[in-house]
C-alpha cells in the first residue's frame, strides 16, 4: 500500500513498510546495472574497435567510461528515483506539482551522475598513473567499461531510490568536495590559489567548466533539499517540537535563496561580470548569517545545544574574517575555503539534528 497523492508533505508518513517493494528495489537495482553494462560494453565495442586506447590521456578509456557513467547514471537516476514515490515513505511526493518533481528528479539525478563520473576519472587516472605507458586491447576496454558503468548505476539507483533529508545533505557535500577537488587539480594555472576561488571558473578548459557547473548543479539541489528540509520541519510543527508555525516556510526559503545565489555565482563566472558575480556570492553570505543569527527565533523550540553550535559556527566565521582583513593573516582564499567548511558543515549539522528530533518523536 502507499501514501495516496492527496496526502500533506507536511504529515509523517504512517503506512508500515513494505519489504517486497524493498527487495523489487534491489531486483531492479541489479537490472539497471545489468542493462547499462549491456549498453557500455557495445559502445566500447564501437568506440574502441581496432584501438588500444590509454587508461587515461586525449580520447582514452577513462574519458569515454566517464562520459557512459554521466550519461547511463542519469537514465538510471531517472527511473530509480520517478520509481521510489511509490515507497510508503516517500508517498508525499506524489502530490508535488509537474514541474517542481521534474526540478528535484534533475537535480537529484545530475548530482548522483557527476560523482560517479568524477569517481570514474579519479580511478582511471590513478591507475594510469599507477600503470605508466599501459595501453589496452579491445577486449579489456570492453570489459572494464562495462563494469565501471554497471556499478556505478547499480549505486546511484539505489542511492535514489531510498533518498532522505540527511542522505541530500550529505551528497552536497560529497558533491561540492568532489567536484571542486577535480577543478582544483585539473585547472591550467598551478598558482590559481593565490588569488581566490573564483579564480577556478575563469581560467578556460575543463577545469573551469567544471567549477562553474558544479556551482550551478550545487545550488539547484540546495533548492532540491529545500522541498525536504520543508517537509521535516513541518513534521516537527505537527508534533509541537517547533514553536513557530511559520518557521517551516522561511527556513525553507532562505535555503531556496541561498541555492539560487550559488547557482548564480556559477552561471556568471567573475570574468562575465565582477560586479555580478561578486553580488550573487556576497549576498549567500549575507542570507546563511542572517539565517545564523534569527535561529534562535525562527527555529524556537529545538534543543539549546543546538543555537550553542550556531553561535559557534558564527563565531569561527567572524573570527575567520578578522584574520583575513584587517590582520591579512589568510589570503582570500584560505577564507573562502573556512566559509565554505562552516556552511557546509553547518547545513550537515542542521539536517542531521532534525533527523535525529524526528526519528525521536516518531
Amino acid at each position: 500500500m502507499t501514501k495516496p497523492a492527496s496526502d500533506s508533505p507536511a504529515s509523517p508518513v504512517t503506512v508500515p513498510a513494505d519489504p517486497p517493494r524493498r527487495l523489487a528495489n534491489e531486483s531492479e537495482a541489479l537490472l539497471a546495472a545489468s542493462s547499462a553494462a549491456a549498453v557500455a560494453g557495445i559502445a566500447a565495442l564501437l568506440i574502441f574497435f581496432g584501438r588500444t586506447p590509454p587508461l587515461w590521456g586525449g580520447a582514452s578509456l577513462g574519458l569515454v567510461t566517464a562520459g557512459a557513467v554521466l550519461v547511463l547514471g542519469l537514465v538510471a537516476a531517472y527511473i530509480g528515483y520517478w520509481r521510489s514515490r511509490y515507497l510508503p515513505d516517500q508517498g508525499w511526493r506524489l502530490s508535488l506539482p509537474p514541474w517542481k518533481f521534474i526540478l528535484d528528479a534533475s537535480t537529484v539525478a545530475l548530482v548522483h551522475a557527476l560523482i560517479a563520473a568524477i569517481a570514474t576519472i579519479a580511478v582511471f587516472l590513478l591507475l594510469q598513473r599507477s600503470f605508466q605507458g599501459l595501453t589496452v586491447d579491445i577486449y579489456a576496454a570492453t570489459v572494464g567499461m562495462a563494469v565501471a558503468t554497471g556499478l556505478a548505476a547499480y549505486w546511484i539507483y539505489l542511492s535514489v531510490y531510498d533518498i532522505s533529508t540527511r542522505k541530500l545533505s550529505g551528497l552536497l557535500v560529497l558533491f561540492m568536495v568532489m567536484s571542486i577537488v577535480a577543478s582544483m587539480a585539473t585547472s591550467q594555472d598551478p598558482k590559481w590559489w593565490e588569488y581566490h576561488f573564483s579564480q577556478l571558473g575563469t581560467l578556460g578548459g575543463a577545469s573551469s567548466g567544471l567549477f562553474n557547473l558544479s556551482l550551478i548543479v550545487a545550488g539547484f539541489f540546495i533548492t532540491t533539499f529545500a522541498v525536504y528540509l520543508d517537509r521535516d520541519l513541518r513534521s516537527l510543527i505537527a508534533q509541537g517540537v517547533l514553536v513557530n508555525p511559520w518557521s517551516a516556510g522561511l527556513c525553507s526559503g532562505a535555503f531556496v535563496a541561498m541555492g539560487l545565489l550559488l547557482a548564480g555565482v556559477g552561471i556568471v563566472p567573475l570574468s562575465v561580470s565582477f560586479l555580478i558575480h561578486t553580488l550573487f556570492a556576497s549576498g549567500m553570505a549575507v542570507v546563511f548569517i542572517l539565517l545564523l543569527l534569527a535561529s534562535p527565533f525562527i527555529l524556537r523550540g529545538l534543543p539549546r545545544r543546538f543555537f550553542l553550535v550556531c553561535a559557534s559556527f558564527l563565531a569561527a566565521l567572524i573570527v575567520s574574517l578578522v584574520l583575513f582583513y584587517p590582520v591579512g593573516y589568510f589570503n582570500l582564499t584560505a577564507f573562502e575555503l573556512i566559509a565554505f567548511v562552516i556552511i557546509y558543515g553547518w547545513i550537515a549539522v542542521f539536517i542531521r539534528l532534525l533527523d535525529a528530533l524526528a526519528a525521536g518523536n516518531n
